[in-house]
Order: C-alpha cells, then structure tokens, then sequence
C-alpha cells in the first residue's frame, strides 16, 4: 500500500532525477534521453501545485502525515481510502 506522503516523496524525487539527467549529471546518457527528460519537465508538477493537489486530496499526497495516522493506514486500509469512497 502507498501512502500519501510516499507518493509525494515519489513524484519530488522522479522531478530531481529528471532534472539531474537533463541537466547532463550523468555523461554516458545519450542526447535524446536528456532531452525527452527536458520535455517532460516541462509540463511535471512544481511544488505550488503539489501544495494546490495537497490541499484539495490529501488523501491522495501529502508532504507529511502525522506518525499515529502513518501507523493507523499501515493497518487499516479503510483509512486511506477517499472520503466519497466509504459507505
């Protein structure tokens, strides 16, 4: 099960990679792939609109959960499902 801070962490993580292979960190990495790296940062969330999508689905990402909530999701799937979801 992914949480939401872990899909957080995951899209902040994939954006600093791609920014590293575009910006030519790794020599070895063929021209095109850079520059499909490029690309999709182009149109990659920044962090104002993780912070929009945080506000508006926190159940989807967050930057951070409190540990009682992280402990109680690990072992209770029902709660990180979305609100509309539950009956």
């Amino acid at each position: 099960m992914t949480l939401p801070d872990e899909r957080y962490r995951a899209v902040k993580y994939a954006a600093e990679f791609m920014q590293r292979l575009a910006g030519g960190e790794f020599p070895r990495v063929p021209k095109a792939v850079r520059e499909e790296a490029r690309s999709i940062l182009r149109h990659y969330p920044t962090d104002w609109d993780l912070k929009q999508l945080e506000r508006a689905a926190p159940h989807v990402v967050q930057a951070r959960m409190e540990p009682l909530h992280r402990l109680v999701a690990a072992y209770d799937p029902e709660v990180t499902q979305p609100l509309e979801q539950k009956e």
